[in-house]
């Protein structure tokens, strides 16, 4: 392989883990000041956690011999000892690496959803369970030759499109995000504007890493194909994102009367999230009307929650996984030959509707059980009382900012 192809795959590695900490940023910022610390040490705690199991085992797991299998046996290659060791060691272990940034913000992404009432042992608990039973099982379907990936082949129409995440990372996140919620349930006084973001600059901070390292997320498998689609994935998250910042503030605009920071962070974030499966596979002016529509969507979805009666505090449900449906099922409409309105037919949108909302479901049940389990043992919310005086000091003994009494 070229030395600039395994350049770009190294530098696309540190731009996905940067996204993690790009993630906590975005979340912290959102809450109030008293669960700022507790907020981004639920990814930071991911970071630890699924790094550590993914090297153990995740990576084993991540692969399959055949559409058969549910995931890879986790103790073939346990440490990834063999791995290390075999002729193409350093570009493989490499690829592993890459692989773990992708399970590592999948699971930081669900924690916006309990923002001010978790426990962070319970979160870390949930969180290397959850990664073991369904993430590393789900990237083996889809990208490591599990059923999604066959899914094409076994039906006799078009291979599912998931080049980055929109089944894997978003769909996967936003079902288990869902779950949490209704597990842990309302927030003390949950209302519409309860909590205001207490550090909107933050928030902008968050949301321009994650952006920055989207790049690695998706153009970073190109390392592996001689960089060979790099032209298009980029001007694709560019122009998406882009498209759906302006769409959110102009419903903002609308709905409210004025266009905010905040909402246009989210926007960038709903756009990216929407382009992820869809970055190789569209023509520029089709991914910046995707990014338009999910820019839209997802500022209105955010509100169902308090018609619905559910607290996903940070809205995970109403940006990852509505915008990861969203660019899911666009592919069968406009991917690039494929599509219904782009030389196919329905064969495409049907193969990405049944990989979409077989994750959504499959992840959403086992992330209800185990997150019901939790709570019912040695529980997972904190109590009334913490939540209102502070959920910093109360589960970590750290207040997110010093501030003396003049």
């Amino acid at each position: 392989m070229e030395t600039g192809s395994i350049a770009w795959g190294l530098t696309a590695t540190a731009l996905v883990l940067f996204m993690t900490p790009g993630v906590a940023f975005f979340y912290g910022g959102l809450v109030k000041a008293k669960s700022v610390i507790s907020m981004m040490m639920m990814s930071f705690g991911a970071l630890g956690l699924i790094s550590v199991l993914w090297i153990l085992y995740g990576y084993n797991m991540s692969a399959v011999n055949g559409p058969t299998e549910f995931a890879g046996n986790p103790f073939s290659d346990f440490g990834l000892g063999e791995l290390a060791m075999g002729e193409t060691g350093s570009i493989d272990l490499l690829g592993a690496t890459y692989g773990a940034t992708f399970a590592i913000i999948t699971v930081a992404l669900i924690s916006g959803a309990v923002a001010d009432r978790a426990k962070f042992g319970s979160w870390m608990i949930f969180a290397g369970i959850w990664a073991t039973l369904v993430y590393f099982p789900v990237a083996a379907w889809v990208w490591g030759g599990g059923w999604i990936m066959t899914l094409g082949d076994t039906l006799g129409l078009p291979g599912v499109i998931d080049y980055a995440g929109g089944t894997a990372v978003h769909i996967n996140a936003g079902a288990a995000a869902l779950a949490l919620a209704l597990v842990l349930g309302k927030r003390v006084g949950f209302q519409k504007g309860i909590t205001k973001p207490h550090n909107v600059p933050l928030v902008l901070i968050g949301a321009s890493i994650l952006w920055f390292g989207w790049f690695g997320f998706n153009a970073g498998a190109e390392w592996l194909n001689g960089l060979a689609n790099v032209g298009i994935i980029v001007i694709n998250t560019l122009g998406a994102t882009a498209a759906a910042i302006l769409a959110w503030m102009l419903v903002e605009k609308f709905k409210d009367g004025k266009a905010t920071s905040v909402g246009a962070a989210s926007g960038a974030v709903a756009g990216l999230v929407a382009i992820t499966p869809a970055c190789a596979n569209l023509e520029p002016g089709w991914a910046l009307l995707l990014g338009g529509l999910s820019g839209a969507v997802c500022a209105l979805a955010v509100e169902l929650k308090f018609k619905l009666g559910f607290d996903d505090s940070l809205d995970v449900v109403g940006i990852h996984l509505v915008g990861g449906v969203i660019g899911t099922l666009y592919l069968g409409f406009f991917a690039i030959d494929t599509g219904l309105f782009t030389g196919g037919d329905l064969g495409q949108l049907a193969v990405q509707a049944i990989a979409g909302f077989s994750v959504l479901v499959y992840s959403f049940i086992v992330a209800y059980l185990l997150g019901l389990a939790i709570e019912k043992t040695i529980g997972f919310r904190i109590k009334n009382e913490d939540e209102l005086a502070g959920i910093d000091t109360s589960v970590h003994g750290e207040e997110g900012y010093a501030l003396e009494r003049v």
